[in-house]
């Protein structure tokens, strides 16, 4: 290809997330967050007394709680104001709930989707697409064949009053409680749109749910719920998209994710992240894996003024497993703070982590991880390995495994390295006719092939040429 054609291609794909909309809205709560607040957004969602009461309770959780402040190289998170956040922005879209024509869409809306290309995704790769434009999801599709298979995809307010049984069971009771942490309390008492996925016993969705988040509004936040619930025997592969445009005003995003693994199911849960870098991503996610289940998480973060993110897996039944992919990446003024943890409640369950991350231009990455054993958990095993590529002198890449370890008969393996990328490496490149961009390109690309090689097509050209454009520093 081209320089010129190389050009065009970094130029249309920067133009794809770096696009703004002036925003137009039916609804958008005043800045802060106290009680009023909240029985404002659940009034405008006409939501059920018990999930008011669920907010109400959060709120009250994350007034008494304090800022985390205490963890070694943790970001800083001086600049996070709840009180200058606008927490809620109802689009103006005619259906509440979303509409399932995408031609419905009003224009302006329908145009970002579009440059993002959720459209062409799904008609090429997916059974089902949902589409979030600052609070609330304004398109849900999925395939009539999965749903005559009793397979559920839908957006998590419709689901508060369509499957209200289920979702009252699980939302926020058993897997992330607003108790966990500060954020995990906001979470709770201002979610809004999101995911609710739920797949009946024995059943295989062959082709990915996709969820896409964009957050297209100055000084807002977002806190999306994403509840998948997998019965036993079942298979589902969900990706979450997201994207921000850059503003000078600090943003927000703090979503919740809960995953239940029935026995002998399977999840694969896949984040492709690029956030604007004014965006602090505070996310908690979590799974509870039952006897013979698997659970999968694939993450690439890229964007963000910080990020703390450390997807975490319960295996709680006999033989359970669970598998961390995670790929991340800091440049100027980024620190991005991403890792996993794994506690294994159970003999027989089985863990791996492989963690990767590149920094450049002064850039911070850290792996901050967990693993726990507890006592009778027989016959276990675990294996962590960190890799960390640097560019330069001022980057900074710091590996912190914890690992608690209550049972005597089991395997343990850690690994980690931090290295930059080596001048014999990139003459033998440039050797075989590269020039210097395209030869630590070609570098990185092999580094992150563990989690493209785990997406769709599709998914994986698209991370690939996210990385290069931030290497570039064409994008933020």
């Amino acid at each position: 290809m081209s320089s010129d054609q190389d050009h065009l291609k970094e130029t249309d794909t920067e133009a794809r997330f770096e696009f703004k909309k002036e925003q137009k809205a039916a609804f958008a709560a005043e800045k802060g967050l106290n009680e009023e607040t909240i029985r404002v957004i659940s009034e405008d969602k006409d939501e059920p007394e018990w999930m008011l009461e669920r907010r109400l309770r959060a709120l009250k959780q994350f007034q008494k709680m304090p800022m985390p402040t205490d963890w070694p190289g943790q970001p800083d998170l001086s600049e996070v104001d709840v009180d200058e956040i606008v927490p809620y922005i109802r689009p103006d879209v005619e259906v509440r709930g979303g509409v399932d024509d995408w031609r419905d869409l009003p224009d302006d809306i329908k145009d970002t989707f579009d440059k993002l290309g959720i459209p062409e995704a799904e008609k090429n790769a997916l059974s089902g697409v949902g589409a979030q434009y600052e609070s609330e999801v304004v398109y849900q599709n999925m395939q009539e064949r999965w749903e005559e298979k009793g397979v559920v995809f839908m957006n998590m307010d419709q689901a508060v009053q369509e499957h209200e049984d289920i979702v009252k069971e699980y939302f926020m009771t058993k897997c992330v409680p607003p108790s966990d942490n500060k954020f995990a309390a906001l979470h709770g008492a201002i979610w809004s749109g999101g995911s609710f996925v739920y797949v009946p016993e024995d059943t295989t969705v062959d082709m990915p749910v996709q969820a896409y988040f964009r957050m297209n509004s100055e000084g807002m936040g977002q806190f999306e719920h994403t509840l998948i619930v997998a019965e036993k025997g079942s298979e589902v592969h969900y990706i979450e998209g997201c994207s921000a445009p850059k503003y000078s005003a600090f943003n927000l995003h703090s979503g919740g994710v809960e995953v239940f693994v029935g026995e002998d199911a399977h999840v694969q849960y896949s984040t492709v992240q690029n956030w604007s870098k004014n965006t602090y991503n505070l996310n908690t996610k979590r799974a509870i894996v039952e006897k013979g289940g698997r659970m999968e998480w694939i993450s690439g973060s890229m964007g963000s003024k910080a990020t703390m993110l450390y997807p975490a897996s319960i295996l709680k039944g006999r033989g359970a497993s669970d598998n961390h992919i995670t790929i991340a990446f800091a440049g100027e003024g980024q620190n991005i703070d991403t890792g996993a943890k794994v506690y294994h409640n159970a003999p027989e369950t089985k863990s791996t982590i492989e963690s990767k991350s590149i920094s450049k231009d002064g850039g911070r990455t850290n792996y901050r991880g967990l693993v726990h054993i507890a006592n009778g958990a027989k016959n276990s095993s675990t294996s962590v390995e960190c890799d960390a590529l640097m560019f330069d002198n001022e980057s900074t890449s710091d590996t912190m495994p914890y690992m608690e370890i209550n049972e005597s008969t089991v395997d343990v393996a850690h690994e980690a390295t931090v290295g930059k990328i080596g001048d014999e490496d990139v003459f033998y490149l440039q050797s075989r006719g590269l020039d210097d961009d395209d030869a630590k390109q070609m570098i990185v690309s092999g580094f992150i092939e563990p989690i493209t090689e785990e997406l769709p097509i599709e998914y994986a050209v698209e991370l690939n040429r996210l990385v290069e454009l931030e290497m570039e520093g064409s994008l933020g």
